[in-house]
């Protein structure tokens, strides 16, 4: 006897067909941006940190969806997922997202992304456009339960994340509560290699005080005296 499925299987696709950036400088804020949130919470299991993720809130319903350009979602643990299935996730939505402007983005599109993300109950989202280096944000008002405007955001501390957003110079800045900067990768790898180059000219020249010490060493012996430890 064959059995009849009562219930055809809905599939939520992995991928939306839309490239993750349209060019090299919103691919950098990304990569920037979202490497720097895992690098805030790298220590912390349950918080959850994903770029360029498709977000399902909705079991049932693969239409409605979007992927945040980076997003955080505190009380999920840290593990490799092909999409963000809400119903999966203790039902826990992101608490904060991002997105990089591009010019392909429309104000439409973005409007879209705005309402998505006020309905689906995402406490904080910033939008930046790394073109006019114009930085806005919304907060999730305890009034009346929805995303509001912040008015403000030159050096707004972002109260769940506890980051900083400095917009004095040419470009944002990102600043983590311990006062570092969100950098590129190439920005660390230099930074890297100049801090191994001051460990290397140090040990450099404790090895030279050492053979200096040991030379005057080697000369009070010769002049009979015993160099004192």
């Amino acid at each position: 006897m064959v059995k009849i499925p009562t219930k055809q299987e809905i599939i939520y696709p992995e991928r939306d067909g839309n490239p993750m950036s349209d060019n090299t400088k919103q691919f950098r804020w990304i990569t920037t941006i979202q490497g720097g949130l895992d690098a805030l919470f790298r220590d912390d299991p349950n918080v959850f940190v994903a770029g360029d993720l498709l977000w399902y809130p909705v079991e049932g319903d693969n239409k409605t969806r979007c992927a945040p350009d980076a997003m955080v979602v505190f009380g999920r643990p840290k593990g490799d997922r092909g999409s963000y299935l809400q119903w999966r996730e203790d039902n826990i939505a992101p608490q904060v997202v991002f997105e990089v402007l591009s010019p392909g983005n429309t104000l439409t599109e973005m409007a879209k992304k705005l309402a998505f993300y006020d309905r689906y109950a995402v406490e904080e989202y910033y939008l930046y456009d790394p073109d006019k280096v114009d930085l806005s944000g919304w907060v999730r008002s305890s009034s009346n339960g929805r995303l509001e405007v912040i008015d403000s955001i030159a050096n707004w501390i972002s109260p769940r994340l506890g980051i900083r957003f400095d917009l004095s110079g040419e470009e944002l800045q990102i600043f983590a509560p311990s006062g570092q900067r969100f950098a590129t990768y190439v920005e660390l790898q230099i930074a890297r290699e100049e801090q191994q180059q001051r460990a290397e000219e140090a040990e450099a020249l404790l090895e030279t005080e050492r053979q200096r010490v040991q030379a005057l060493e080697a000369r009070l012996r010769e002049l009979g005296i015993e160099p004192i430890d």
